[in-house]
């Protein structure tokens, strides 16, 4: 009693009667009710009504005449005879239009059983497919109740004595069926129930005194004993799987719920029920609530009492009913249409429509009855939108009432459908900081937290100094459990001061410029900030010594050093021993490191040499930085010995041929510094002779002039002059050393002796004794030529005279050809042979392998070609010397006509003419004598 009086009473239906449709065909379907123009009297049904079923979109009655009636959702009756006496039983199918039914054609007990298809007719009624008796045995029985298994292959029969058959087989034909006692006992069968779990069957039996299951989908049929007490007739009922399929078994004092092999919760409902039974999640039960009228203290008790029948409908999970009232004289309830019907015995219908979800809801919030409103939005599946309205409302309640604990709970189940602003806002004075922080670690481990959700979550910790649930936060397991933005955290821990905190952030998820950053800047610790960068990857450390390496080389200037030496070399991570030593590792550009050292000669100095000396295709920023670096520290240095020293290391890596491409640079750079020893050295190695000498004569070193010349005169001559020049313009006396170029002059032929004595003539030291050897030996060589050019035109003279008396003889007197041997090969002359005018006789096969053409002599032909090629010369020479004077004197730009022929090298110390001349002078008959005379191609036999 105590626990039925604390369920709370709702009216969440419509109690309404049916009534008739004005018009014959009937209203709009569905029930016609009591409101609305088409409503025109209550609808009775049949008197005698003795049983009714729903399904398939029908109310089903049977009565004691033996029809059977249909009750369509338009309120059309129907109707056929089905017994000759009386109904007794119905049971409507509800996945198949299958009715089965027990009455009696005769009188007596001998109930049949019929099965009718509802979509065949015969004669204008229902197909009865099978008639069979219902009693198992010889012994008449009355039928007490009737199941059957949606699948059409189970069907059970109760009967009074408490026996129970069991058909099995295919219930609408008599051949595939097989009809067997399932059940003896001593009480009434009052229900039964087929229940179905994946491929077994269970059959629920319940009598007067005992509840009790078996399995009828094997062969054995075991049985359970469930309970001890039973229940009456009607009072029993299968619940839907909300409920799991439990069998309902409603005694005068509870309500108990079965499972196939136990026993499950039991509800405490006064009053002799009548009816139970099960509907869209609630618990119908008719009960008969005797209650005494204040008049039987004085008269007979039996005599005052009246029996009242009340209807209550239960909602099991939620623990409270739905509905309440009181009938006269219920015949039975059912479903069908989603909605309750009442049948009382005056034949009128009674509908209960169960209000929408939304009103229900509004009539709990009414009466602030949340939490019964949540549990009844799940059980009715209200979304997840709908839930959230009902939390959040059962919030700003709990919140108005002061509550704020109990209310950011009912909030916090509103994440992720309630705009978190909402909530946040009702939190932010501080005297509920720890309610706020609640929402929004919830809101964080749901992982819809925003960057300023993780702001406002860690300055809540950082407020309330809880240092153990901050940790709680942020030191997740993995990343996959991460439920924040980590920049974010990291930014407003460092702003906090919780400085190990942000370390811990950065470095577990890999933000390395969020740890070096606070390293750095805050905590100043540069040894750790630079371990860590070398745990870091090649591209990490990399960029990461980009951005820090001058604050790490400011403080801790050997450590950096060392580190950027193994990046720019072979670098691996330094991981603890993990990975594999031996693997070739990464290296970086070690030009691009060099403005870290800005401040640090010392250790700029050891980095460039180790690059150097360890990886010699360093990139040539690195050799001219240290080249820079080394001539500064030799302009600086004051010590001999180590002036020396840095001396001879700038002209080592001068000469280590680094600078080849960029020439220009490093002369730059030892200009700068006047290293002129590197300036020379360059200078040579350059090839600029010129700047050699000029530098040398700058300074005055009239030896190392010398030197230049006599080491490069060679590659250019103009060396020897530009010396004369330089000594020339000397006053003081320099005779050795303008001994030593005219020495060289003039056994080069470099310049003429009137251009020697001009330049010599600006030297007012200079005497003639200084050119008189010069000037000798030079007049003695052109003496020795005029000497020579004399005797080869006398001989040239002589020559011509007897050429002259050849050529006359050939013309005037017969040649006779009197050799005997051939020229070529010394053998004596056998026909046929070839005799030139010259004088020489060939074999005809030797002179055929020897001849270069048919009218010349193989042997005379190389001299012959040599002097034409003479004549030609002097020819052209003649003919240009003759076109270039004319074109001076018909010109009127005479200068345009020097340039030409100056720029085709005519006036050139050597001309090459290969082209023959294209035409030849009427009045050279000298030159042709001579040809005539020297090429003779008449071929004897």
């Amino acid at each position: 009693m105590a626990a039925y009086l604390q369920w709370r009473r709702f009216v969440f239906f419509d109690k309404e009667v049916v009534k008739e449709p004005l018009g014959s065909d009937g209203p709009a379907p569905g029930p016609a009710l009591t409101s609305g123009p088409a409503a025109s009297k209550f609808l009775c049904l049949p008197p005698g009504i003795t049983v009714c079923d729903s399904g398939r979109g029908s109310l089903v009655f049977g009565d004691m005449e033996g029809q059977v009636w249909f009750l369509s959702r338009s309120l059309q009756l129907t109707g056929f005879q089905a017994y000759k006496l009386r109904v007794t039983h119905l049971y409507q199918l509800k996945q198949h239009n299958i009715l089965a039914s027990v009455g009696e054609d005769e009188q007596g007990i001998n109930p049949l059983v019929k099965i009718w298809n509802l979509e065949k007719r015969d004669g204008g009624n229902p197909l009865c497919t099978r008639i069979f008796p219902a009693i198992p045995g010889t012994e008449p029985t009355v039928v007490s109740c009737l199941t059957v298994h949606e699948n059409l292959n189970f069907m059970a029969i109760g009967f009074t004595d408490g026996s129970v058959t069991l058909n099995k087989g295919d219930i609408t034909r008599d051949r595939h069926s097989k009809t067997q006692i399932l059940h003896k006992g001593s009480y009434p069968v009052t229900g039964l129930a087929f229940r179905q779990a994946g491929k077994t069957t269970h059959l629920f039996v319940v009598t007067t005194e005992n509840v009790q299951s078996y399995i009828v989908s094997g062969k054995d049929y075991p049985r359970v004993e469930l309970d001890t007490h039973g229940c009456g007739l009607r009072c029993s009922a299968l619940s839907d799987p909300s409920q799991d399929l439990q069998f309902i078994v409603a005694g005068d004092e509870c309500v108990y719920l079965y499972q196939p092999d136990e026993r499950g919760p039991c509800f405490a409902f006064e009053g002799h029920k009548l009816i139970a039974h099960w509907f869209r999640g609630y618990l119908v039960i008719v009960s008969r609530d005797r209650k005494v009228s204040p008049k039987s203290e004085f008269t007979n008790r039996d005599s005052q009492s009246s029996d009242k029948q009340i209807l209550n409908i239960y909602d099991l999970c939620n623990k409270f009913i739905a509905y309440s009232a009181v009938f006269e004289d219920i015949v039975d309830v059912l479903a069908e249409w989603g909605s309750l019907y009442v049948l009382t015995r005056d034949g009128r219908v009674h509908a209960l429509q169960e209000k929408d979800t939304q009103t229900k809801l509004e009539m709990l919030f009414k009466k602030n009855l949340f939490e019964m409103a949540i549990n009844l939005a799940k059980s009715q599946h209200l979304d997840s939108d709908g839930l959230a309205q009902i939390f959040m409302q059962y919030g700003d309640h709990l919140y108005s009432k002061g509550n704020h604990d109990g209310a950011v709970q009912q909030y916090i189940r509103t994440i992720g459908k309630l705009e978190p602003s909402y909530v946040i806002r009702k939190f932010l004075d501080a005297q509920r900081i720890h309610n706020l922080t609640a929402y929004l670690q919830t809101l964080h481990r749901q992982s819809l937290a925003n960057a300023d959700h993780t702001t406002l979550l860690l300055n809540c910790y950082t407020k309330l100094k809880d240092s153990l649930r901050l940790e709680e936060f942020i030191k997740t397991k993995s990343e996959s459990e991460v439920h924040f933005d980590v920049e974010t955290a990291i930014r407003v821990l460092r702003q906090a001061g919780y400085y190990s905190h942000a370390l811990y952030l950065a470095e577990n998820h890999a933000h390395h410029e969020w740890y070096l950053k606070i390293q750095l800047e805050d905590i100043k610790n540069y040894q750790e900030a630079l371990r860590y960068i070398g745990k870091l990857p090649f591209e990490q450390a990399e960029s990461n010594m980009k951005r820090y390496g001058k604050i790490l080389m400011h403080h801790i200037p050997e450590q950096t050093t060392q580190l950027l030496k193994g990046l720019c070399t072979n670098y691996r991570p330094s991981l603890e021993g993990q990975g594999d030593r031996e693997s070739p590792g990464c290296r970086a550009n070690s030009e691009e490191f060099i403005p870290i050292f800005a401040n640090n000669p010392r250790e700029l100095k050891a980095f460039l040499e180790h690059m150097s000396a360890v990886q010699p295709d360093s990139p040539q920023g690195i050799y001219d930085t240290l080249l820079e670096l080394r001539l500064q520290n030799w302009a600086h240095e004051k010590d001999p010995q180590a002036k020396e020293k840095l001396h001879a290391e700038a002209i080592s890596l001068l000469k280590s041929g680094r600078f080849c491409d960029v020439f220009d640079k490093a002369l730059v750079l030892c200009q700068m510094h006047d290293f002129q020893d590197g300036v020379l050295h360059l200078y040579e190695q350059g090839k600029l002779y010129q700047q050699m000498m000029h530098y040398y004569m700058q300074h005055e070193q009239y030896q190392q002039v010398i030197a230049v010349c006599e080491r490069h005169g060679e590659q250019e001559p103009s060396l020897w002059e530009q010396a004369l020049s330089y000594f020339a313009r000397k006053e003081e006396d320099c005779k050795e050393y303008v001994a030593a170029v005219l020495k060289h002059i003039e056994s080069k032929n470099l310049m003429p002796p009137l251009l020697v004595v001009q330049t010599l003539a600006h030297n007012s030291t200079a005497t003639l004794s200084v050119i008189r050897d010069y000037l000798v030996q030079k007049l003695q060589k052109q003496s020795q030529q005029i000497a020579q050019d004399e005797l080869r035109v006398r001989r040239y003279r002589e020559e011509t005279t007897r050429i002259r008396q050849e050529i006359q003889e050939l013309k005037a007197s017969p040649k006779i050809f009197q050799k005997t041997k051939c020229s070529i090969c010394n053998s004596a002359l056998e026909l046929p042979s070839v005799h030139f005018l010259c004088g020489h006789s060939f074999h005809q096969h030797c002179f055929e392998s020897y001849s270069e053409s048919d009218a010349d002599c193989p042997t005379c032909l190389p001299e012959n070609r040599k002097v034409m090629d003479m004549i030609r010369a002097q020819e052209q020479r003649r003919d240009l010397h003759d076109q270039f004077q004319h074109q001076l004197k018909c010109s009127n730009d005479s200068f345009s006509v020097i340039a030409d022929y100056f720029g085709r090298g005519v006036f050139n110390k050597l001309t090459l003419l290969t082209d023959p001349p294209t035409t030849r002078p009427a009045g050279s008959l000298e030159s042709g004598l001579q040809q005539d005379l020297l090429v003779h191609s008449r071929r004897g036999t």
